[in-house]
């Protein structure tokens, strides 16, 4: 990894690179920089955590994490069909770890989803009545969001409601609860958790089609009467053709609406996929294919560069922007654990986070913390 840093500097040297280059060097023998505090006064730096590491059985990532994150989301477990899994079985055993983790490390936790039509209980999935559905949305929305109000600092209330035309997603509930099922989420979230902030989640709604719909959910519930205090954009993007323009304007349409933006998954993918463009539906899968599995022993200095180049472009447009934006957070902590790896093709060895899967620095972590130098 040292090698590579140093290739990628000696490409695109500027006078701010070159005491990075020493501290790529000795990382080994010295701590690396605190993202969390190197933009301490920008917005909060977040990441995504699984069960293994909010049970810290991982030493490396217990080490890494609290020096490097103040914000963190669940990666799984306070989805529907792991902490609801039975019409009145609720498990909460690794969302209260969650909390204590949080606490324990000064995180700040945004919980992660209250309502979702993908990984719902199967119980869920069989519902064909409207008062049915309605009654597990209430008391779905009641009970977590009142258990953890004061205890975690937001929660994404609706997740992905948008198809990438910017109509809304032809999902369980809106066919059975019909379209202001969104702000009545919003509506008994506020109710049940008046301490927390509560938020719209959605991948692409930095493109011009989806986010006109995302603009028109979060007019729709400010103009009910109803609280909305920030929206996040995922950021699944490639590491070649990150949309810079479109994702700047994303921020000012936004802010403009009087919400908290923030960038809430945020990895860049270094494989080539099958359609060509971006695409976070966990729904779509892509068969096996010539070449599926480019890169499995690392990669090329070239790659490594654009993977780099992408995160410094990304920050600088952050940084340019920090007044409006709240947070951003990374899905994942290192490679090893990014969702990137078997999507949309399984088996796939994929590198989209600041940290290879030995929790080391990558190149792209000394970029992004050099762009506030």
């Amino acid at each position: 990894m040292i090698k590579i840093f140093i290739t990628f500097v000696t490409l695109t040297t500027t006078c701010s690179f070159a005491p990075l280059q020493l501290q790529a060097q000795n990382q080994s023998q010295s701590p690396i920089p605190s993202l969390k505090e190197t933009f301490k006064n920008d917005f909060l730096i977040g990441t995504a955590l699984n069960t293994a590491q909010i049970q810290e059985k991982d030493p490396a990532a217990a080490q890494l994490i609290p020096l490097q994150f103040n914000a963190a989301t669940p990666e799984n477990i306070m989805k529907a069909a792991i902490i609801h899994p039975g019409w009145d079985h609720y498990n909460f055993t690794l969302a209260d770890q969650l909390v204590a983790y949080g606490q324990k490390n000064k995180i700040k936790i945004t919980a992660h989803t209250l309502i979702w039509h993908s990984q719902l209980p199967d119980f869920v999935r069989s519902i064909k009545s409207p008062d049915s559905l309605r009654q597990f949305f209430t008391n779905h929305i009641s009970t977590l969001a009142s258990r953890y109000d004061g205890k975690v600092f937001s929660w994404d209330v609706v997740n992905e409601a948008l198809e990438e035309n910017g109509s809304l997603r032809k999902s369980i509930f809106l066919q059975l609860l019909g379209e202001d099922y969104i702000v009545e989420a919003f509506r008994l979230a506020q109710k049940a958790a008046p301490h927390t902030e509560l938020y719209y989640n959605d991948y692409n709604i930095e493109q011009p089609k989806k986010r006109a719909g995302a603009v028109e959910i979060i007019k729709k519930i400010k103009a009910a009467g109803v609280r909305i205090d920030g929206v996040g954009i995922q950021g699944h993007w490639r590491a070649s053709h990150i949309p810079l323009a479109e994702i700047e304007q994303s921020i000012l349409d936004f802010s403009a609406l009087g919400v908290k933006v923030m960038f809430t998954e945020l990895d860049l993918s270094v494989l080539p996929n099958p359609w060509d463009r971006d695409n976070a539906d966990v729904s779509a899968t892509a068969g096996n294919s010539t070449g599926k599995d480019p890169y499995p022993n690392g990669l090329p200095d070239s790659v490594q560069n654009v993977l780099t180049k992408g995160y410094e472009d990304l920050f600088k447009l952050f940084l340019k922007h920090k007044d409006k934006i709240s947070r951003i957070t990374f899905w994942g902590v290192n490679d090893g654990q990014s969702w990137l790896n078997d999507f949309p093709i399984r088996g796939r060895t994929n590198y989209p986070t600041l940290f290879d899967r030995a929790y080391k620095a990558k190149p792209a972590f000394y970029a992004v913390i050099a762009t506030k130098k």
